[in-house]
């Protein structure tokens, strides 16, 4: 058996509530020309103005939200989850200002005192000339808000489709960027087992937990900072069985910054490229240097090495490592995360990578 089609979300009452102030707005300033117009009966002319425009508004708009509800219900489906279409709005509005006028007059008879004729007494032609300057200003207010309330949804459909845009373009570089750190191990594993099988073992070994636990988390779209050093810490100890003691590492990290949210496998390229480009041509090898600190509202992370430095020829693996990282941050945050390589300017040289991004995503 079919499952029937859920309701479809009204409205926030929020939204509701401030079209009806809108809308009341616009009657008190219409009724105020109108008592401008008859200066001897201002109070009346208010008395009368006011609620038949709210009541008018509440039979309207309210009318037009049940008949959206009922449409979707039935699988009469619109664009717009709040929108009836045409045909049910030309009768919510003819039903709308009957209601409403009828209603409100009566109120406004209760507030003056008096007993006025009704607003669908007194002739045809007074039936037909309150049915018009009734009509009329509900069909340009529902024309303006219908307008109003399609050209959001056109944009709240071109943000949802930019952001899944973005999502994919996020997935295909964290795609292209795995393969790429495993085939640059694999090399290096490759190269080891010629020269000293039991440690081309143990670094076999530390490669598959490092890839046991990088890969569950390379899955997610951010984790915390400390998840991400902590896959760091082991890829430096997988580098570490290969190159011995050239390689000193040193991570930094303070607890305050532990669960900041940041892309997985963010920093893994930049120590990648320190150790392939920096350290591994030095003959005494060096050290590497990954630390993490606030300022103001930024997150800045910094990987530093001590090797050759910018002045060494720089491969195809840095080139992709950077643009990955690069085009990652601005998918990510746009302009508020930038990626920065400079010399690092000490005695002991080197390079040093900075990436600087909000603390709140």
């Amino acid at each position: 058996m079919d499952t029937p089609a859920p309701y479809p979300p009204l409205p926030p009452r929020r939204g509701f509530l401030a079209r009806g102030a809108r809308v009341m707005l616009v009657g008190t300033i219409i009724t105020a020309l109108f008592a401008l117009a008859a200066p001897q009966a201002p109070v009346v002319s208010f008395a009368y103005g006011l609620p038949i425009t709210f009541c008018c508004w509440l039979f309207i708009d309210g009318g037009r939200l049940l008949a959206a509800r009922w449409v979707h219900r039935h699988g009469l489906a619109t664009p717009d989850p709040a929108w009836p279409g045409w045909a049910w709005m030309a009768a919510v509005l003819v039903a709308g200002t009957l209601l409403g006028s009828s209603l409100g007059h009566a109120v406004g008879d209760s507030l003056s005192g008096q007993v006025a004729p009704g607003p669908w007494f007194g002739g045809t032609q007074r039936m037909l000339t309150m049915l018009l300057l009734s009509i009329v200003p509900g069909v340009i207010a529902t024309w303006f808000f219908y307008t109003r309330g399609r050209m959001a949804a056109i944009e709240a459909q071109a943000q949802q489709a930019q952001r899944q845009a973005a999502e994919a373009q996020l997935k295909l570089l964290e795609a292209q960027l795995e393969p790429h750190m495993l085939f640059n191990t694999l090399a290096n594993l490759r190269v080891l087992i010629a020269l000293d099988p039991p440690r081309a073992q143990a670094m076999l070994d530390q490669l598959i937990a490092f890839l046991r636990a990088t890969l569950a988390a390379s899955r997610r779209g951010r984790h915390a900072l400390s998840a991400e050093f902590s896959r760091l810490a082991d890829y430096l100890a997988l580098m570490q069985v290969r190159m011995g003691e050239r390689l000193q590492t040193q991570l930094e990290l303070p607890d305050e910054l532990a669960g900041a949210p940041v892309p997985p496998l963010l920093l893994q390229p930049l120590v990648e490229n320190a150790i392939r480009h920096g350290l591994e041509p030095k003959v005494t090898g060096g050290r590497i240097a990954v630390s993490a600190a606030r300022e103001g509202d930024r997150l800045v992370l910094r990987v530093r090495d001590s090797g050759v430095g910018l002045a060494a020829p720089a491969g195809e693996g840095t080139r992709f490592g950077l643009q990955q990282v690069r085009e990652r941050l601005a998918t990510l945050y746009g302009e508020s995360a930038s990626l920065t390589l400079e010399a690092a300017g000490d005695a002991e040289g080197g390079t040093l990578a900075t990436v600087t991004l909000p603390l709140t995503p």
